[in-house]
């Protein structure tokens, strides 16, 4: 198969003025890419993309989202028009060394978040929590508060499966839009929320959305994460699967092990369909089918 036929995808970003332009790569995970950004690095980039006004979203990439792209265009076409992609997951980390394209280090959406609301509170951003169970939001806000008191944050915890009828979906669509929030943190779950923030992206430029998961939980104490050793060592599957065996058995125990006929094709792939250089400049995005 020819290079530009795995590459399916590429995206450039272009200067409307003419300037200069620097590299940023993508690294290929199955039938996906990550950015190889540094943590502060992609706090850079969210920054540049609220500051652009042209909306935007973020996914965070895990290994069970790299599966769940191995059998969904939807869930592909997702991840390939995000605005940026960083790697949340220490098997990623290990899978890009052995292909010899290391990312800087791991991202990952329960720290990245918080770090971020951090930076909107000194920004001045309007935030808008979307999603968790009943009060979760609420209770998560509350704690950013405390150490950030100039946080403005709105909350809302659509029902069940509300995605899924047109009525609640445009009304919730629609409350979004009455805050106006510079960020977005849309915590539904994947794919549930990546495919709802690019269906969503042009609704609600000029927000920037990020896909959250399980992140107001984790904030709001309501789950608790792994100690930092299991999640270094890559074991923070096996931690939430002991605290929550009946809801992610099926998820790391059934589906997730694919990951290793993902990572054996990976690693026969030729380097330069491993990577793709970006050429970046600003955040606006030039989106061609090779």
């Amino acid at each position: 198969m020819h290079v530009s036929a795995r590459a399916r995808w590429i995206c450039r970003y272009t200067e409307p003025d003419g300037d200069g332009s620097t590299a940023v790569k993508r690294v290929r995970l199955g039938r996906i890419f990550a950015h190889s950004l540094t943590f502060s690095e992609a706090l850079d980039e969210v920054a540049k993309l609220v500051t652009a006004g042209n909306g935007g979203y973020i996914v965070t990439p895990n290994v069970d989202h790299v599966v769940q792209a191995e059998h969904s265009e939807e869930v592909r076409a997702a991840y390939h028009e995000a605005s940026l992609s960083l790697v949340d997951g220490q098997p990623l980390i290990w899978l890009s060394k052995m292909m010899g394209e290391p990312f800087p280090e791991k991202i990952s959406g329960s720290d990245f978040v918080p770090r971020l609301l951090r930076v909107a509170a000194h920004q001045g951003w309007r935030v808008f929590f979307l999603g968790g169970p009943e009060g979760v939001g609420a209770k998560a806000a509350e704690i950013m508060k405390r150490d950030e008191p100039t946080l403005q944050i709105t909350v809302h915890s659509p029902s069940f499966g509300f995605e899924k009828d047109p009525v609640e979906s445009a009304e919730v669509l629609q409350l979004v839009r009455e805050a106006k929030p510079n960020l977005l943190v849309m915590a539904l779950g994947c794919p549930k929320q990546e495919l709802l923030m690019r269906r969503w992206k042009r609704d609600l430029a000029p927000a920037v959305a990020i896909g959250a998961g399980a992140t107001l939980d984790f904030i709001a104490g309501n789950v608790t994460r792994s100690p930092a050793w299991m999640s270094d060592a890559g074991f923070e599957w096996l931690y939430r699967l002991m605290r929550e065996p009946r809801r992610l058995a099926h998820r790391y125990l059934v589906r997730d092990p694919e990951i290793f006929k993902v990572a054996w094709r990976m690693l026969r792939l030729p380097r330069e369909a491993r990577v793709l250089e970006e050429t970046q400049t600003d955040r606006h995005y030039n989106r061609r089918e090779q």
